[in-house]
């Protein structure tokens, strides 16, 4: 069992969940929000390509590295503790990005940020998850994947009020205040941590930092050099190495920071694996439309926020219904499972995108995402979590927020890659690829840039289409109703 330990005051379930969703409010509006920041980023630090790429993917990359570990150490050293150290670099981060004078200032500021969001993002969900139970854990997932949907939503449209208005620095500066609220919060909420004060697992934390971020390095390497490029493969099979040594030191470890023991429950990983791609899915559309539309269609930043909140807007409600409807007895299974279809129906249905295209020929497509991404959000979190003990809420929460987060990078990596890597077949060279890329389609050959670029973007979104619909199949199977009775204090989720 996991125990409450008293800090400066004894805190109170709708605080500390107040506090919490604060946390999953700002984080995804600093992701969204910088998307729509990008091209102007691009031209005032004269940055193209994987380094202007690394703005995006450097966030990403510290916060999946860390999540697993910040998980841990909240389960040893106290989850809201960890969650105010992760507010503390998240702020001073966001606040160094806004005074950043070149490309490797900002991309070294949103790493550090990056690791803060791992803390608040692990820390966070431990606190809900050894807070509720029930029916309650359910609701609070179900609220934290409404504020993610808010911070998703109001991200791309505060950013691009501010970016046309004030400048991309200006929202930096909006974050970091927000980061300073964020922490400010931590002092109204208990503290908690496992019960059995393991030691700490030094070598299997350096080990998974360490296997990740190469595995990330090496993928962002593709754009510029090439999938073959020794640049690329290096990396990544030093960091499958790395990953097959954490293995081995994991079962040998008496205090393991990942339990390999979860890995093998069926359950628990069928919900990992929705949790990702309910994130995944949407992920390219998400970090990479606005560029799009500011590139080729012309919108200005403002516009291209607006029109994402077509894709986000419906994740402000339908979590709370997604909750809902389980608690009703609806199963999670075919909610996770439509969940992960309509995500698969609306990138299939968005290679309709091209230069021409209006808001309302957007808006299909986009709610389909959109619904679908509200419907997953939290639920697969709040099931994932019934499959473990409370005393490694923090460990689990962790591993679910790496897959999600790690899988989410290697998948915009991967579609930021794809689309420079598929432009620069048919534009010859690697210069024009990453301009277009980065929305800058001010040339003498517009016009054909941007049917090349509508040509990468329409090949893009039918893979991630196919990806999502097997996906689907997949986790229907897994999570099939098993006719053993579960563990005690395991409650039973079709």
């Amino acid at each position: 069992m996991s125990v409450v330990v008293a800090h400066r005051r004894q805190g109170r379930p709708a605080v500390t969940l107040a506090a919490v969703l604060l946390g999953f409010l700002t984080l995804p509006m600093l992701m969204s929000g910088t998307t729509v920041a990008l091209p102007r980023i691009g031209v005032d630090l004269h940055a193209t390509g994987p380094a202007l790429q690394w703005v995006l993917v450097g966030y990403f990359l510290a916060a999946s590295s860390l999540m697993l570990v910040a998980g841990s150490l909240g389960d040893l050293f106290g989850r809201r503790r960890v969650f105010a150290v992760g507010a503390v670099l998240y702020t001073a981060g966001a606040g160094a990005g806004a005074l950043a004078g070149d490309i490797i200032l900002l991309n070294a500021a949103r790493t550090l940020s990056g690791i803060g969001a791992a803390g608040v993002m692990a820390g966070g969900g431990a606190i809900l998850g050894a807070g509720f139970s029930g029916t309650a854990r359910t609701r609070a997932f179900a609220a934290m994947g409404t504020t993610a949907g808010v911070g998703l939503a109001a991200g791309p449209t505060l950013s691009g009020v501010l970016v046309d208005s004030l400048g991309w620095r200006t929202t930096f500066a909006v974050f970091a205040a927000a980061g300073i609220l964020l922490w400010a919060a931590t002092w109204f909420m208990p503290e908690s941590r496992a019960a059995d004060r393991r030691g700490l697992d030094l070598p299997g934390i350096l080990t998974l930092i360490g296997a990740l971020a190469l595995v990330m390095f090496g993928v962002n390497q593709a754009a510029e050099a090439g999938w073959g490029d020794v640049r690329v493969l290096g990396p990544i099979a030093a960091g499958a190495l790395l990953l097959a040594v954490l293995t081995l030191i994991e079962l040998r470890s008496p205090h393991p920071v990942l339990d390999l023991s979860v890995l093998r429950d069926r359950r628990f990983m069928a919900w990992s694996l929705a949790g990702l791609f309910v994130a995944a899915g949407p992920a390219g559309v998400e970090m990479y439309l606005p560029i799009y539309l500011q590139g080729a269609v012309g919108s200005s930043a403002r516009s291209a926020g607006l029109t994402m909140l077509m894709l986000t807007a419906p994740v402000l409600l339908l979590p709370q219904v997604a909750g809902r409807l389980v608690d009703h007895g609806i199963p999670a299974r075919i909610l996770i499972t439509l969940s992960l279809l309509l995500i698969a129906a609306g990138n299939a249905w968005l290679t309709v995108l091209h230069p021409a295209i209006t808001a309302l020929g957007l808006l299909g497509p986009l709610a389909t995402i959109g619904i679908g991404l509200g419907l997953g959000a939290g639920l697969a979190d709040a099931q994932a979590l019934h499959q473990v003990t409370p005393d490694r809420i923090g460990m689990a929460t962790g591993l679910l927020n790496t897959i999600r987060a790690g899988g989410s990078t290697l998948i915009v990596t991967g579609f930021g890659t794809g689309l420079i890597t598929l432009l620069q077949s048919r534009l010859g060279a690697a210069e024009p690829a990453a301009r277009v890329a980065a929305g800058d389609l001010t040339g003498p050959d517009r016009a054909l840039d941007a049917a090349l670029f509508t040509d990468a973007w329409q090949l893009a979104l039918s893979s991630v289409a196919a990806v999502c619909a097997v996906i689907a199949l997949a986790v229907w199977i897994l999570l099939n109703p098993s006719r053993r009775r579960p563990p005690a204090g395991r409650p039973f989720q079709p």
